[in-house]
């Protein structure tokens, strides 16, 4: 029985960070069930399958929020439920811990890029009120309309995010840097999106790995525990998301995408003792760059400066 509390506040937690900074579920929740012992095989179908209720639970309170934009959804889903299928096909064939490394380094660089983007981003205690701003999408009707440029590096980032949601459980730490960089796109927004998107490509890859592998190593009990508290933490974090500024939600994001990158590289190394201490340093990187931009930002408050807008940094 302790086991399962245990794993229900991680799924609780996991969700909690996942629906505030549209990342961390699958990296949170399969490290806790490998160190349980779980099969890899089984950690990918237990941590997709719970995050298709997760997903669920909450696409539909970030939808009550008003942090969805439809055509976004459509944009990211299509793409990475293809993607998905590509990541379970090679995970299927080839070793999935061979391009781990190589991805983590990837994650790496995009995190330590958008800390640097979001570090010195002025708080800003309100929306941009300036009706002539009119990019930014309708929560409810969709209305975001990139340039064909901007369709196609957000498709391929949903594409590359359902490859390695297939391989290795991870589709935020791809596809919400991608978002939190566009000019026409709230922070809110992108997360709500990028979550609900989720959903769909999260039900494509457990539909698959239940084809291609089974359900042979699946704790049912485990599997149940990791719902009940994944679906009670995706409300609160909905409503989270919604209060958080942009350069929080911002460093919050590349702080968690730094530590996971850096693990899993110490992961890949002889010495895989070193994952803890190494995503401990990345987390005080993070909450060091968090507290000198908020000093640095002082000035600009005091000054009468206009604070940066709330669809925060540039791409």
């Amino acid at each position: 029985m302790p086991i399962l509390v245990v794993v229900a506040l991680a799924g609780f937690a996991a969700s909690l960070v996942d629906g505030s900074l549209g990342m961390g579920f699958g990296p949170t929740s399969s490290t806790i069930l490998l160190a349980g012992g779980l099969a890899p095989a089984a950690v990918s179908t237990t941590v997709n399958v719970a995050k298709v209720a997760t997903g669920i639970a909450g696409g539909a309170a970030h939808w009550r929020f008003g942090n969805v934009d439809l055509r976004l959804v459509l944009l990211l889903a299509l793409p990475g439920c293809a993607g998905a299928v590509i990541g379970v096909t090679v995970l299927a064939n080839v070793d999935g811990d061979a391009l781990r490394p190589y991805l983590a380094a990837l994650l790496l660089a995009v995190g330590a890029r958008m800390l640097l983007r979001f570090r010195g981003l002025a708080p800003s205690p309100e929306p941009d009120p300036d009706p002539e701003e009119t990019s930014r999408p309708c929560p409810r009707t969709g209305e975001l309309a990139p340039s064909f440029a901007g369709r196609v590096g957000v498709g391929a980032a949903a594409l590359a995010g359902g490859i390695t949601n297939g391989l290795i459980g991870a589709w935020g730490p791809v596809v919400t840097p991608v978002l939190l960089g566009r000019k026409d796109l709230e922070p809110r927004h992108a997360v709500g999106s990028a979550n609900t998107a989720e959903v769909a490509v999260a039900l494509t890859a457990s539909t698959s790995l239940l084809a291609s592998v089974g359900s042979d190593g699946v704790d049912r009990g485990i599997l149940l525990a990791m719902l009940v508290g994944g679906v009670a933490g995706a409300p609160l974090a909905a409503w989270t998301v919604r209060h958080l500024q942009p350069r929080s939600l911002g460093v919050g994001a590349s702080t968690l995408l730094l530590a996971t990158a850096a693990g899993d590289l110490a992961d890949a190394t002889p010495r895989s003792w070193l994952r803890w201490p190494a995503m401990a340093l990345f987390l005080a990187i993070g909450f060091l760059a968090y507290r000198s931009g908020a000093t640095n930002a002082e000035p600009a408050r005091e000054t009468g400066a206009n604070p940066a807008p709330v669809s925060g940094a540039g791409s």
